[in-house]
């Protein structure tokens, strides 16, 4: 299994406090429906750019829709 970048719950989590559907997402960020999906199921990563605009999609940064540093990582 790759690895992903992005947090899949974090992600579905900002989507479903923004009242957006998948394909709402989708459509505002640039994505397919079926790659929502894939991101928010962990079966999917997002490219830099794309993490990017759904960012902006769903007004927050993108390290809002990353997994959380480990303590021993920031040290």
């Amino acid at each position: 299994m790759r690895a992903h970048y992005q947090n899949p719950a974090a992600l579905r989590r900002r989507r479903i406090e923004a009242g957006l559907t998948q394909k709402a997402l989708a459509d505002l960020a640039g994505l397919s429906k079926g790659h929502i999906s894939g991101l928010e199921r962990g079966l999917a990563g997002a490219s830099a750019p794309a993490l990017s605009r759904l960012a902006t999609a769903l007004t927050c940064d993108v390290a809002d829709l990353m997994p959380p540093v480990p303590a021993s990582a920031s040290t």
